[in-house]
């Protein structure tokens, strides 16, 4: 509202210095409502379509199915993903994917795909002058894939790799992440990695893919987003082109994907050869966007632990005072990659969510001592809650945040597909309501209803399992040595924690080798 009243265009003024004459055309600058980004859907079309019109020429389009992981068949978990990459990896009936990459390259363009639990969205961007050539090449890998005997094997080749060596033996903080959510949601559709598990993989075959493309990629299954400068002939054009798409229903939406709530605390110890321990642990929530406690429990996660954020009270308590590691965070979404990235993607949207805590590597004989310093301050947070100093702070940093999480072109844009499938509002406006209108008491009363520092699912990954193991079972002190002088107050505080009782049922520990997980 401040902005629509102050930033207009008889409040503007432009300076523009040059050594030579400028052209005519420099004193009739583009007014600011040229550049005012709107979100319709395209009520004329047989299309879900929504528009997003700017005066940027790069143009993003995203082809949102509402399809993933979840829609698997048993016994071949991994088969959304390779579908999606042979759609947009794989070239297309009349061109190879080295004959589309190369006409792609002087054009600056691109079309790749992203696969969640019930979403898989196809993304292209390209520059509006070189609409025709993409569009030409893009839309025909998506209507008429190639469906090469030699593709697949290869990106299924790519996908097991990626499963077995980047995820399972190169990556322990995303591999406790990801193991944390199949436990969570074992026997559900949701119980297994989008990448699939090594057996399901294994016994993928192209006749699946084709069938899985087929039955999921459908006119009714989909939504189409655009951003940018696009013409009206583009959008028109799209809708004749999709319109190839089989007219077939969407798959149905797969029942019982709420996770199991632990029963005290639950440890799974995967076993692996590496120098350090990864910790993440939580547990199921009903919460998810469109529920009506989200923006309160958001501010709580956010305080307890931003992302890659130093407000993160497990930042503070675990790395800053204690410098026993690299980062602590919280979430109430899935953040997959959350190692290499700031901000999440968007397009993750689930109907079940988990609240999850993510320990970056401690070495192991800190690992015990990490595990109670998490619950003990989860378990402050969920006793006294918020103050209202913090509460007025981090609601704040989440009020502009929210522009930020949403500043790119492709952020904007996947946002209101999540929106639109969430069925809520413009996120950042959406957001910024919500958070607005929350009181300290409303986002403690939260708190107490959602959170929980006695009923959680843990994954730790180490080197010595058996140890780990022991200290556990045994629950007796654990010991912080520090190699510099630190103030009594916290030394006093390391005693209590070192102490606190975890009471953990032997039964409640297994030891897993790091081949077994994701194998079937």
């Amino acid at each position: 509202t401040v902005a629509k009243k102050y930033f207009t265009d008889e409040n503007l003024v432009i300076t523009t210095l040059s050594k030579d004459p400028m052209p005519a055309e420099i004193g009739k600058p583009a007014t600011l409502a040229t550049y005012e980004a709107k979100v319709t859907p395209k009520a004329d079309s047989d299309l879900k379509i929504v528009l997003q019109k700017s005066a940027s020429s790069q143009l993003n389009m995203k082809l949102l199915f509402s399809v993933g992981s979840a829609y698997d068949p048993p016994g071949k978990e991994g088969l959304s993903a390779l579908a999606a990459t042979m759609v947009s990896d794989a070239g297309s009936k009349e061109k190879s994917i080295d004959e589309i990459n190369k006409a792609f390259f002087p054009i600056a363009a691109s079309f790749g795909s992203q696969v969640d639990k019930e979403m898989t969205t196809f993304t292209g961007v390209v520059h509006r002058d070189n609409l025709d050539i993409f569009v030409n090449l893009a839309l025909k890998q998506l209507i008429e894939p190639g469906f090469r005997e030699d593709d697949f094997k290869r990106l299924k080749e790519q996908q097991l790799n990626s499963l077995k060596e980047d995820l399972r033996s190169s990556n322990e903080e995303e591999l406790g992440k990801e193991r944390l959510q199949q436990n969570i949601f074992a026997g559900t559709p949701y119980g297994h990695p989008v990448l699939g598990t090594v057996a399901g993989l294994q016994s993928i075959t192209l006749d699946d893919v084709k069938n899985f493309v087929r039955n999921s990629y459908t006119k009714s299954n989909l939504m189409v987003g655009i951003s940018g400068n696009a013409p009206d002939e583009f959008v028109k054009r799209l809708n004749i082109d999709l319109s190839n798409l089989l007219a077939g229903p969407a798959p149905v939406i797969p029942n019982s994907v709420k996770g199991r709530m632990p029963q005290g605390i639950e440890v799974e110890i995967i076993e692996k050869e590496t120098l350090a321990t990864a910790i993440s642990f939580g547990f199921p929530i009903e919460v998810n966007r469109s529920h009506p406690d989200f923006a309160a429990l958001w501010l709580a996660r956010a305080w307890l632990g931003e992302h890659r954020s130093s407000v993160s009270h497990l930042y503070e308590r675990i790395r800053e005072i204690r410098g026993m590691n690299y980062g602590d965070y919280a979430y109430i979404e899935a953040f997959p990659r959350g190692m290499f990235q700031f901000f999440p993607d968007a397009n993750i949207a689930r109907r079940a969510q988990i609240f999850e805590v993510w320990i970056r590597p401690v070495v192991p004989t800190n690992a015990h001592f990490a595990l109670r310093i998490a619950t003990h301050e989860l378990d402050k947070l969920t006793t006294t809650g918020l103050s209202q100093e913090n509460f007025e702070a981090v609601r704040e940093y989440l009020m502009k945040n929210v522009f930020v999480m949403t500043a790119t072109q492709d952020q904007q844009l996947g946002y209101a597909l999540d929106s639109k499938w969430y069925q809520t509002g413009e996120f950042t406006a959406y957001m910024r309501d919500k958070l607005q209108s929350l009181t300290r008491d409303e986002v403690n009363r939260v708190i107490k209803k959602h959170l929980s520092a006695k009923n959680l699912q843990v994954v730790m990954i180490t080197k010595d399992a058996d140890s780990l193991r022991k200290q556990l079972m045994e629950d007796s002190f654990s010991a912080i040595k520090y190699d510099a002088n630190k103030p009594q107050e916290l030394l006093d505080e390391d005693k209590v924690i070192g102490g606190r009782k975890l009471n953990i049922r032997p039964e409640a520990i297994k030891i897993t080798k790091v081949d077994d997980v994701f194998a079937r």
